[in-house]
């Protein structure tokens, strides 16, 4: 897979993973209770305990996360990789913890939240080929 077929997929994706995320945050401030099908409990999970870090929602960490990451993909070079890996790990490790509550300690799955993980599970494994694929590049060629 070409570096442009990279950037392109991590483009989709992250966009995806904004549009799920800027619905939660528009939920959150609105309190209004979430779309949720497949036999899951979103507002359990959306009102829970775990739904906010230090009274900032994570529906809208989240946000800004897809964002920076969107943003990162416009940054030319080893920088931008680099921030774009970055970030899509931080981000799964966060998602990864954020899955265990729901399972563990809130008791409900959101289907918002687990496609929220996946995509974020993708864009981690995405950014980290983009990155690695462009250093063994570099190493060929110096």
């Amino acid at each position: 897979m070409t570096d442009r077929r990279l950037r392109g997929a991590i483009l989709a994706l992250a966009l995806v993973g904004f549009g799920v995320a800027a619905y939660l945050t528009y939920v959150h401030y609105e309190g209004i209770r979430p779309v949720c099908g497949l036999g899951g409990d979103c507002e359990k999970v959306q009102t829970s305990q775990w739904s906010e870090v230090g009274g900032v929602p994570v529906a809208l960490i989240g946000l800004i996360g897809y964002a920076l990451i969107l943003a990162s993909l416009f940054v030319p070079g080893e920088a931008g990789r680099l921030a774009g890996a970055f970030l899509a790990l931080v981000g799964f490790a966060f998602s990864a913890y954020l899955s265990y509550r729901e399972l563990f300690s809130i008791d409900a799955i959101c289907p918002w939240c687990v496609v929220s993980a996946c995509v974020m599970t993708l864009l981690a494994v995405l950014s980290a080929v983009r990155l690695v694929r462009a250093e063994a590049q570099v190493g060929r060629s110096g």
